[in-house]
């Protein structure tokens, strides 16, 4: 792993930071693949199986698959919905703990085939790719590693077959852009009609190293979460949130008496947080449901989270350096609600019409300090260009720098975003907003961690001034964007 971040780090040394007199990267870099990743911002995740139709929220193994029959399933219906509320991606779960595959794998018996959806003759994975691509979402792909009806889990063929079936999703349906793995491994289950509990060593069962090698080889643009990485990690919570201070750099700690970390296997206490000045760059991914469960449930058909509620979940994940993972589940019918649809299109009108006007463009921008003697190439110009990865910084012996706007009238504001340029590394430690009220500066708003964004939500304030201070700096500031927005009523 440690091979794979250097590479990383050379590659983008070398391909962005050629301008004379550039702040020397600070710590471990994103890869490229973290690069889009981040840039996402959003995604979601689809749980459809027989459990939908048992009414469960974990299915055990021993569903007939002759339940499974969504008569009116429309992938287009439920990607639209997804491309309305402003979301860049959907994972698949394309099995679940259940072991029931959604496309016609050699590997077991227990697919779709031998469901009565479509004769038998139907690919539930290929149609929703199909519907992503037409749409323009990413596509990517969850493959459960537990299996609680294969007979052959807990033992070493399992895991050729596990591995089989990744082959065939990442050879079968295009270009990936995650591969996602959970922790659930091992404990009662059907297992071919042996109900029994079965128990494995996680830390070694699977040979991680090896399996993410083949995704690497496979789907190379492909990131791949778990909770410990290789690119992006569990923020170890469903409740979509990151710590106030999140860092996108981590170092993944083994269980007690264990020496090699592994999905389900290790300990979560700085999950949510990240660690400052870590060895690998893996950013945290804050996944939560749409609903109160991942599968549908129709009596939680009022319990749908609204838009209000996903904004403040997009404040605290996206706002805090992650990506939102929106868990949605369709119903039987093999739709998404009518509840659900209608949330999703309200939270993609707040989100565009919150963003819409930056009204930091609108000022006049000045700095206290602009590296190498106001080089434009560092200049505050570039905070609101549009571009992730042009920036303003100081000159490395500046410990105290701020960046003022000014405005020929008082602009009423709500919202702030900033954001570095992460392919210098995770640089600033904490920063400060003040506002200029009644002739003199009023502090309105702090925060820690930046990374690929961080925004702050306060109650309205009218000014025609405000700075952003940068003290104490270990190393420069390299900062891409600030940005003022007005949260519409």
């Amino acid at each position: 792993m440690r091979i794979i971040y250097f590479f990383a780090n050379l590659f983008i040394l070398f391909t962005s930071q050629g301008q004379p007199g550039a702040p020397a990267p600070y710590g471990v870099l994103p890869s490229e693949r973290q690069l889009k990743w981040h840039e996402m911002e959003m995604y979601v995740l689809v749980h459809f199986t027989p459990t939908t139709f048992e009414n469960k929220e974990w299915g055990y193994g021993d569903a007939d698959p002759a339940i499974f029959n969504p008569k009116q399933f429309d992938a287009e219906q439920i990607v639209a919905a997804v491309k309305a509320g402003g979301f860049k991606g959907m994972i698949l779960v394309s099995k679940h703990h259940d072991g029931f595959c959604l496309w016609p794998t050699k590997t077991t018996p227990y697919n779709i085939s031998k469901s009565p959806w479509k004769n038998g003759k139907g690919d539930m994975v290929k149609e929703f790719e199909k519907a992503c691509r037409k749409y323009g979402i990413e596509f990517g792909v969850y493959c459960s590693p537990w299996d609680r009806n294969n007979p052959k889990y807990g033992t070493a063929d399992y895991v050729k077959t596990y591995r089989a079936q990744l082959k065939e999703l990442y050879t079968g349906y295009g270009k990936l852009f995650m591969s996602w793995h959970d922790g659930a491994n091992g404990g009662d289950g059907y297992y071919g009609g042996k109900k029994e509990t079965r128990t494995i060593d996680r830390s070694v069962y699977y040979g991680w190293d090896s399996t993410w090698s083949m995704t690497r080889k496979l789907q190379p643009s492909a990131t791949i979460f778990s909770d410990m990485g290789w690119d992006v990690r569990w923020v170890g919570n469903e409740k979509g949130e990151a710590a106030e201070t999140s860092w996108a750099t981590f170092t993944p700690i083994p269980d007690d008496g264990k020496t090699k970390v592994g999905p389900g296997d290790m300990k979560y206490d700085n999950s949510p947080t990240g660690t400052r000045n870590g060895k690998f760059w893996i950013p945290a991914e804050c996944d939560v449901p749409l609903r109160p469960g991942w599968f549908y449930h129709p009596e939680q058909d009022d319990k749908v989270k609204s838009a209000s509620q996903l904004f403040e979940l997009y404040l605290k994940s996206v706002g805090r350096g992650g990506c939102l993972d929106l868990g949605i589940a369709p119903d039987t019918r093999g739709l998404l609600h009518e509840n659900d649809v209608k949330s999703l299109a309200q939270f993609g009108n707040l989100i565009k019409k919150t963003f819409e006007t930056d009204l930091a463009k609108q000022a006049v921008i000045t700095s206290s300090n602009t590296r190498n003697k106001n080089n434009k190439l560092f200049g505050t110009a570039n905070l609101t260009d549009g571009d992730r990865y042009s920036y303003w910084s100081a000159d490395d012996s500046v410990k105290d720098s701020e960046v003022m706007f000014e405005w020929m009238e008082a602009r009423a504001f709500s919202l702030f975003r900033i954001r570095e340029n992460i392919k210098l590394g995770q640089r600033v430690e904490s920063f400060k907003v003040d506002a200029w009220v009644n002739g003199g500066w009023s502090e309105i708003a702090a925060g820690t961690s930046i990374g690929t964004a961080r925004i702050l939500l306060f109650p309205t304030i009218q000014t025609n001034k405000i700075r952003v201070r940068f003290e104490n700096c270990v190393v420069a500031p390299a900062i891409s964007e600030i940005a003022v927005f007005n949260m519409p009523d």
